[in-house]
């Protein structure tokens, strides 16, 4: 294409007097100078010059009579020459305005307003640390998601390991090398990959820094739930206290007999004290739900619900003998923990060991009634409903009336309330036992009220001091989260309604709520061009209303003052807060009983079906994965994915088994990794299962949905800003090669990085500014768009 700034040279005119016998051939835009005539605007001193040649013409015509006869010929073909010179130019004018055009969409850069928002800033500084598919295309999709993960020399689980394209020869050994490094760097600045995007760590950290914020026109329930997180975090204070609280409690619960000490409390008495106040059930759980058998017919109603206990013993169930039971390699630690409890609670050592055997007997008889929940549900044992009063006959040892009142109290309850059980034949069972432990036992030794004590121990161990935790915990032998971590999860049990409260005030509701409407569009549009034969289920999918989890469920501040009225937090007593909370937990128990609505979980970051509703949390919208002074593209790119992702894989029962799409799609996909990755038809290759072809197809098809949904967006909203001067589809791209390592439970059927759909989406779409290609490599395109 000729530039314009080439036109005016090539279209110059350029005069001769060399005299011809013919008219020259055309070349290019130039007439026949001979026969080149002024125009009406012509240039005087271009007249003039002609003026002066018009006698050498005249001369020269005279002179060459067989000239004369085609005069009158020269001024048609001349305004021939002049109108092609004319249109010419037109289209090259033209040209040169679309390829302007054409510039300024995919170029935005110098045009597009850059984000100056300190998150667009901190966004601006990870991208600056992170791998680019646009200046690494040969490499990026092994690296994105940090070396400590994918790392050969990594002892830990590996995506790669034993999957074609992943580092395993020397040159990539050296590479991985190399990002280790810098993965180390960027680990002290705190911008670490492979952690930083983890959702559910991220609506954490966000909520800590709410707890930890100063502001201070905040409510009396707002300043009580941050006074408890900051008396957690006060671990100075908590082990100066050492012991000494839970010895007192223990002296309010009536004593025990490790001490030699015990008021001979009633049995049932101190069972319902334990659930009442202390969230405690040492023989049996109780929680709130609903019937699914009366779901599926549109009732709303909630019952009590019986379980079996967490036993703290550890225990493994024999599928041989269909009984749980306990080996000697786990017990023998289980039975040192249990005797440094006792003596740190300042149990005699002569006698200790007489109450951690009893402990340990009647926690293996329990255990031995227990069955793990495939067991019970492949026998039927769930939701087993009945009175009351029909309880009371099976298990008659425990007051059931008593002891239900108590825990739900104020709720009046009488003995025709239907309740359901999940293991009768254990509730059935433990009545025997207790009963026989009530009887064969002097009151002096009291097994079963020791038994409950230790169980109340383990509740409270949160909140006692750092002597407790660092033992081999009772039935947890799990790793130690950070101590903000853990704060942050026992402020929300007890103060959840104040961090949703404060989560709703934080939420950009308008732009949350534009991108789920816009992702959810065209995703439906999406899902129209499966070849489903069954319309039922897509008809459902499509008939879905998404909203987020707003107003209307969350408590007014006046509501949180009345709720929390009665809660005094102490600033340097976390276990007196820790008690409290526990009443709290269970008087949220009792208020669930009767609401009608769904409690809001505020930890929740995916989205969840409520009859026709598709819900999302607003603990999705929540910085650094989403952010309302985002730039659009990445917005899209980060939460736009993992939005459609979600939907996907939430209505994947109605979709995968009704199309042929799934199966194609992730073929397709895969086919391309392996051509990219030069080890197609090297015997390097395996074949997709079909969890695998599935979850290939969910980020694909996630990814495509994002994609289109921001170039809709683009549409109606032409303007968006910009970061570190990228493009907005690089920036999308990029976005989205930084939030695929973000961990869920279909993780692990991902057979290839999903920063790799990038190259695969590029390598047929005319949306990506450049292609990604490895120089380093023979290029091998897809024959045709996955």
């Amino acid at each position: 294409m000729l530039r314009m700034s080439e036109t005016p040279i090539e279209l110059e005119p350029q005069l001769s007097v060399q005299p011809s016998s013919q008219p020259e051939p055309e070349r290019g835009l130039q007439s026949p100078p001979l026969f080149q005539l002024p125009l009406p605007t012509q240039d005087p001193t271009e007249a003039q010059q002609q003026a002066q040649l018009q006698p050498e013409l005249q001369q020269l015509s005279e002179s060459n009579p067989e000239h004369q006869p085609g005069e009158e010929a020269k001024p048609l073909w001349i305004k021939r020459q002049r109108l092609l010179s004319l249109l010419f130019l037109v289209f090259c004018l033209c040209a040169a305005i679309l390829g302007l055009i054409y510039y300024m969409s995919y170029n935005q850069t110098d045009t597009a307003t850059p984000c100056l928002s300190p998150a667009c800033q901190w966004a601006s500084a990870h991208f600056s640390m992170s791998a680019d598919p646009f200046t690494q295309p040969c490499d990026y999709f092994l690296f994105s998601c940090g070396s400590e993960r994918l790392s050969p020399d990594n002892g830990g689980r590996q995506r790669g390991k034993g999957i074609p394209g992943h580092p395993q020869n020397q040159r990539e050994k050296a590479v991985w090398t190399k990002r280790r490094r810098k993965s180390e760097e960027r680990e002290d600045g705190g911008l670490r990959e492979g952690k930083i995007l983890d959702r559910k760590n991220m609506l954490l950290q966000y909520l800590r820094e709410i707890l930890e914020s100063n502001d201070r026109l905040t409510n009396s329930a707002v300043q009580k739930a941050k006074g408890f997180y900051h008396s957690c975090l006060d671990t100075k204070s908590i082990e100066a206290a050492g012991a000494e609280p839970f010895l007192t409690l223990i002296q309010k619960l009536g004593g025990w007999a490790v001490s030699g000490q015990w008021n001979q409390t009633d049995f049932n008495s101190t069972l319902s004290l334990l659930m009442r106040d202390y969230a405690t059930f040492p023989f049996f759980n109780l929680y709130v739900g609903k019937d699914p058998n009366e779901v599926t017919h549109g009732s709303t109603k909630r019952y009590i619900q019986i379980d079996q206990p967490d036993l703290l013993i550890p225990i493994e169930w024999n599928s041989k003998t269909q009984k749980s039971q306990a080996k000697t390699q786990t017990l023998r630690p289980f039975l040192a923990s249990c005797q440094r409890y006792l003596a740190l609670l300042g149990a005699p050592p002569n006698t200790s060991m007489i109450h951690v055997g009893t402990f340990i007997s009647l926690s293996s008889e329990l255990a031995v009634a227990a069955a793990p929940l495939p067991y019970r549900l492949s026998k039927g044992q769930l939701y087993h409903r009945m009175t009351i009063k029909e309880l009371q006959s099976h298990a008659p040892i425990i007051d059931w009336l008593g002891c239900l009142q108590t825990a739900f109290h104020p709720l009046h309850l009488i003995e025709d309330d239907h309740v359901l059980l999940h293991n009768l034949p254990y509730i059935v069972q433990m009545s025997r036992i207790i009963a026989k432990w009530l009887n064969k036992h002097e009151l002096s030794t009291s097994p079963l009220h020791t038994y409950m004590v230790l169980n109340l121990l383990h509740t409270l161990m949160p909140a006692m001091d750092s002597r407790f935790s660092e033992t081999v915990a009772l039935g947890n032998s799990e790793g130690v989260a950070p101590r903000w971590k853990h704060c942050v999860f026992e402020t929300e049990r007890g103060f959840d309604a104040v961090l949703t409260h404060l989560l709703r005030d934080r939420t950009a509701h308008r732009e949350a709520e534009e991108i789920i409407q816009n992702i959810f569009s065209t995703l439906k549009s999406k899902l129209r061009e499966l070849k489903s034969t069954d319309q039922k289920s897509m008809k459902k999918v499509q008939s879905l209303i998404p909203r987020l989890w707003t107003t209307e469920e969350i408590a007014d501040e006046a509501e949180l003052e009345l709720l929390f009225s009665k809660v005094s937090v102490s600033t340097h007593s976390f276990f007196s807060n820790y008690v409290q909370l526990l009443s709290l937990w269970q008087k949220r128990l009792s208020k669930l009983l009767t609401e009608q609505d769904e409690a809001a979980d505020i930890l929740s970051v995916t989205p969840f079906l409520r009859g026709n509703e598709l819900i999302f949390p607003m603990g999705m919208f929540v910085p650094p994965l989403f952010h309302p002074t985002y730039p659009r593209a990445m917005n899209y790119g980060v939460k736009g994915f993992l939005i459609a992702k979600d939907i996907l894989h939430l209505l994947l029962p109605d979709i995968y088994s009704q199309s042929e799409s799934v199966h194609a799609v992730g073929e397709c996909v895969w086919a391309h990794y392996l051509t990219v990755t030069e080890k197609a038809g090297r015997g390097e290759a395996f074949s997709l299962s079909a969890a695998q072809q599935q979850e290939v197809w969910v980020q694909y098809s996630a990814l495509k949905i994002a994609s289109q949904a921001y170039q809709q967006s683009l549409k109606k909203h032409p303007s968006d800003t910009s970061i570190s001067g990228i493009s907005h589809t690089r920036l999308f791209f990029t976005s989205f090669s930084q939030v695929n390592c973000d961990s869920d439970p279909y993780r692990e059927f991902m057979p290839l990085e999903p920063s790799f759909l990038i190259t695969a989406i590029c390598a047929k779409s005319h949306l990506c500014p450049t292609s990604l290609e490895c120089p380093n490599k023979t290029q091998h395109h897809l024959s045709q768009k996955c």
